[in-house]
C-alpha cells in the first residue's frame, strides 16, 4: 500500500509520526513517500497547519497528528 507523508523541515512532530509509522504490523509491507510540504505553494495551504499527515493512495483517506499505532492499524486496515 502506497502512503503519502506529508511533513516539513524540522517538524518534530512529523518524526513522532514517524515512529508510530514504524511501529504498525503493515510497516514493511507499505511503500511510504514522503512530501515537503515547502515545495508546493498549494500543499504548503493544504497541510501547512496540519503536519504531520498521512494520505493513503488507494482511496485518498487522510489520518493527521495526533495519532498513536493503534490509530495507524486502523487507518491502514
Amino acid at each position: 500500500m502506497k502512503i503519502f507523508f506529508y511533513t516539513g523541515p524540522q517538524c518534530s512532530l512529523c518524526d513522532l509520526a514517524d515512529v508510530e509509522l514504524g511501529n504498525t504490523s503493515m510497516f514493511a509491507s507499505l511503500e511510504i513517500e514522503k512530501v515537503n510540504i515547502r515545495t508546493s505553494t498549494d500543499l504548503y495551504h493544504l497541510y501547512g497547519a496540519r503536519i504531520p499527515v498521512l494520505k493513503r493512495e488507494d482511496n485518498n483517506k487522510e489520518i493527521g497528528w495526533p495519532f498513536s499505532t493503534a490509530d495507524l492499524e486502523e487507518f491502514l486496515q
